[in-house]
């Protein structure tokens, strides 16, 4: 008869072998389970890569040996305010100014304002503006410069893309508010509404129109640059032998020393006038009439003269006081 123990043994030998056949059933599923993913990632891995390279038509093209194209990126075309300054010297001020302004008009461009002007010496100056393309600007003021001799030049490019770009958003957001409320205008049914709205179109309205001004004046001043042109004629110097003075001009510069001493005595003169008048005036007022009210104030209260002293007494000589005695 077998005991509880024995029993139990046998139970625990005969579970080894099934536990053993278990374990190297789980392992050789794993195994399989793992070189199924691993091919799975590989074709996977080879299809994202063939069409990765279908995607590039000139991947091919690479492995050949041709060059990649690569485009250049789109940049926002910049707003530049352009405008110069210059001063020429030139024989012929007006056959200059027809120059330059050839030269305008043939770029494209205009006068925007002239003035013309002559010194104390007969010489004339000519200050022009012109208007001329952005895109014409530097062939523009190069020709300018052979006008004559360059005495200054003076350029200046200011960018205001930031601004025009703000300004174009500006407007467009008030176009948008400016619907908005017509039609809630339209939607409107109380008086009351209708000219609250339309006080607050009419407000809208005018900032629209400042921001449409300022974006033509942008516009204009991006467009066209601005050149101020200054044409002055060139002195005529002398030749070398009439440097040296003759009688002549000792003569005439004599003459004009002896006209410009008259002429500041002729000036010292009048300055003086009304003094010299003044005095005169003076003068005679002293003479006949406070003179002789003196005169006769005089005569008629004649002034008293405090007395003389006493006359004194002589003495008595010896001799008389000696007769009298006798």
């Amino acid at each position: 008869m077998r005991t509880p123990h024995s029993a139990l043994r046998s139970a625990r030998r005969s579970a080894r072998p099934v536990r053993l056949l278990a374990g190297t059933l789980l392992a050789a599923s794993l195994a399989l389970a793992g070189c199924s993913s691993a091919g799975d990632r590989g074709g996977d891995s080879a299809k994202s890569a063939a069409g990765a390279e279908a995607r590039q038509p000139g991947a091919a093209d690479q492995g050949a040996g041709a060059k990649p194209t690569r485009r250049a990126p789109r940049l926002a075309p910049s707003a530049i305010i352009r405008t110069a300054s210059l001063t020429v010297e030139v024989k012929d001020t007006a056959k200059a100014l027809t120059q330059a302004r050839t030269t305008a008009e043939s770029a494209g461009g205009y006068v925007g304002e002239e003035s013309t002007s002559r010194d104390s010496d007969g010489h004339e100056r000519t200050r022009v503006v012109l208007r001329v393309p952005t895109a014409r600007y530097d062939e523009v003021l190069a020709g300018l410069q052979g006008t004559g001799r360059l005495l200054e030049r003076t350029a200046k490019a200011v960018d205001v893309t930031d601004q025009v770009v703000d300004v174009d958003s500006r407007i467009k957001s008030q176009r948008a508010s400016v619907n908005r409320i017509r039609t809630l205008m339209d939607r409107a049914t109380k008086l009351g509404d209708v000219v609250t709205l339309e006080g607050e179109l009419s407000s809208r309205e005018a900032d629209l129109e400042s921001l449409l001004a300022q974006q033509a004046s942008l516009k204009d001043r991006t467009s066209l640059a601005t050149i101020t042109l200054s044409l002055s004629e060139k002195p005529v110097h002398k030749a070398a032998q009439d440097d040296t003075p003759g009688f002549v001009d000792a003569l005439s510069g004599g003459w004009h020393v002896f006209v410009t001493m008259l002429l500041w005595i002729a000036l010292a003169l009048g300055a003086a006038l009304p003094f010299v008048a003044l005095a005169a005036l003076l003068t005679l007022l002293w003479l006949r009439v406070v003179r002789p009210r003196r005169s006769r104030g005089g005569e008629a209260s004649p002034t008293t003269t405090a007395p003389g002293p006493l006359p004194q007494a002589r003495p008595v000589p010896d001799s008389a006081r000696e007769g009298d005695r006798d």
